[in-house]
């Protein structure tokens, strides 16, 4: 797998304008997940921390802003580290050849971004909700790099979502405690503004 390395704009982007999360999940270290089959076959010139804006046009959907620190167990800030995600448009379409979906593709969603934490270890994305693929809930993939090492694969899900205690992943993280810092919180009680934080070994 090719390292991303995200361009200037990606970094500033990632890195202007952050709040700090309250560190509620810095006892328990994310939990792994598999990659799935559609991490991008070609990284897009615009990979930024913007997904909803692509090739001139806005995508397709509900917009979300997802924010959250990548952090130690001990809640010390991961700088520099790469946050890398991917995700179905709002449809539930991946941008890739192996999603053989039905569902239209959208040219305008971006698909894949990757930012830099910032000092504080803070990140953030502007992405759409996204669709249900088939047989799974509702979810977002993602890739940490550490040190030009990779750190961490992962799926994020969304609280509240029915298709959680269905879903085969999900239900593989097996405790509650596990499957909580999977889930991400939301903001003030916004649907639109979601956290999400990384706790790495």
């Amino acid at each position: 797998m090719t390292l991303i390395v995200p361009n200037r704009r990606s970094l500033l982007a990632g890195a202007v304008g952050l709040a700090v999360a309250t560190p509620l999940q810095a006892a328990v270290l994310t939990p792994r997940q598999a990659e799935g089959p559609f991490y991008p076959e070609a990284i897009p010139d615009d990979s930024d921390m913007d997904l909803t804006q692509f090739a001139g046009g806005k995508a397709q959907g509900e917009v979300i802003e997802l924010t959250g620190r990548v952090m130690n167990e001990k809640a010390a800030p991961l700088p520099g580290t790469i946050v890398e995600l991917w995700q179905a448009n709002t449809f539930g379409r991946y941008h890739h050849s192996g999603d053989g979906s039905s569902q239209p593709r959208d040219p305008h969603f971006q698909g894949f971004g990757a930012v830099a934490a910032d000092k504080d270890g803070a990140y953030r994305f502007r992405t759409v909700l996204p669709g249900l693929y088939p047989g799974r809930t509702r979810h977002i993939h993602f890739r940490l790099v550490r040190d030009g090492q990779q750190a961490l694969i992962t799926q994020m899900y969304f609280p509240g979502e029915k298709g959680n205690e269905r879903d085969g992943l999900f239900r593989w993280l097996g405790s509650k405690e596990s499957q909580q810092a999977a889930t991400a919180r939301l903001n003030g009680g916004d649907k639109a503004k979601l956290e999400f934080d990384f706790v790495l070994a």
